[in-house]
Order: structure tokens, then C-alpha cells, then sequence
């Protein structure tokens, strides 16, 4: 069976961690025997660049690349709860067209979590007004410590969610954010969000 694939994600929509929709756009272009084979290989290969794409943000993006390779399509659909179509264009063998999915956050963190990807992909509901802040530490004990220290003394209660390597994240309530900014920077830390997670780093 011959077939050529272009797949770009043209339009992803990284979503606060917190949020119910994790929504991201790929263009398929794909030539197969057939056209409706050529489509259902497109949306099988959009899913497992959307879900990627979507939730690198929130997990180890190495492995999770991994998990999702090594997943089967049936497994991979239960996590998507929506999808749409435009632009879409088919002739006898090849099938194009712009796919948008929506996957499923609950879904998407229990899969993470049955694969073994660290992540900090929330399952609370949004209205618990908290935002993660993921630290990169040079020193695992000094650095924390120092953290939790500047914290404590603006009134910011810190919720651990992972450990992993030199890598900590946490959570805190979004109306202490610029508290604990302001505390962390005179402690030294430099910080940048990145679709909507916190990274601080020194």
C-alpha cells in the first residue's frame, strides 16, 4: 500500500492546566488505495499529533511522544470528545482536510497517569482558582526550601503535585500570583509563563 502523509498542526490552544478543553488543529494531506482509507489514516495520524501537541505542555514530552506512539488508535480515540472538519477536500485516493479535536482532560490524566507520564495535568474544576508553577532547582533542598520560605512570608500556601529529577511542581491560589512573584524575584528566581504554567528558574 502506498501512501504520503503531510500532517502541520497549523493552530493548537494550550489551555491552563486547570481548564476543561484541551483543543488543537491539524491540516492532513494523505494518499492511500483509497480515499476512505486515505481519510481514516489522516484522522488517526491528526489524533496522535493533536494529543502531542496539546498535552506536551502539562507532561514529559519525550515520554509522552513515546506513550502515544506505542498506543493503538482504539485506545487513543476514548480520549478525544469532539471533533470537526473543514476545508476538506478528497479525490479517488487522497484525502485533505483541517481536523479539530477537543480532548477529554479527565480521560487524558488518567491515561497519562495508566502510562506512567509525569504530568500536572489537573483533574480539579476550574472555579478552585489555583495555578501551577513548575521550578527547575539547582539545588533540590536549598532551592525548595527557599521557595517554600519566600511563600510562607507573603501568606502563599504551596501545594506540591510532582517530584521528578530537578524538577518541582507546584500549585497556589491565582490571587497570591503576584505576591509570590515579587518574593521569588528578590530571592533571585526568574520566571516565564508558558501557556499558562509558571516556570521558575535561576
Amino acid at each position: 500500500m502506498k501512501k504520503f502523509l503531510s500532517i502541520v498542526v497549523l493552530f493548537s490552544l494550550p489551555v491552563v492546566a486547570m481548564a476543561a478543553d484541551l483543543v488543537g488543529t491539524a491540516h492532513v494531506n494523505m494518499t492511500s488505495d483509497t480515499a476512505a482509507t486515505a481519510k481514516q489514516m489522516a484522522f488517526d495520524d491528526a489524533r496522535r499529533q493533536i494529543i502531542v501537541d496539546v498535552l506536551s505542555p502539562y507532561s514529559d514530552a519525550g515520554a509522552l511522544r513515546t506513550a502515544v506512539a506505542n498506543e493503538k488508535n482504539a485506545v487513543l480515540t476514548t480520549l478525544v470528545e469532539s471533533s470537526g472538519i473543514s476545508g476538506e477536500k478528497t479525490s479517488d485516493t487522497t484525502y485533505s482536510a483541517n481536523i479539530k479535536m477537543t480532548v477529554n482532560r479527565v480521560a487524558a490524566k488518567n491515561w497519562l497517569d495508566g502510562n506512567d507520564v509525569r504530568n500536572w495535568l489537573s483533574t480539579e474544576e476550574e472555579a478552585d482558582n489555583k495555578f501551577t508553577i513548575v521550578a527547575t532547582l539547582n539545588d533540590k533542598f536549598a532551592d525548595w526550601g527557599q521557595i517554600r520560605r519566600a511563600a510562607n512570608g507573603v501568606g502563599v500556601d504551596l501545594e506540591t503535585e510532582s517530584i521528578g529529577g530537578n524538577q518541582i511542581v507546584f500549585r497556589a491560589n491565582a490571587g497570591r500570583r503576584a505576591a509570590l512573584t515579587s518574593a521569588l524575584r528578590e530571592n533571585g528566581w526568574r520566571y516565564q509563563d508558558k501557556n499558562g504554567l509558571l516556570h521558575i528558574f535561576k
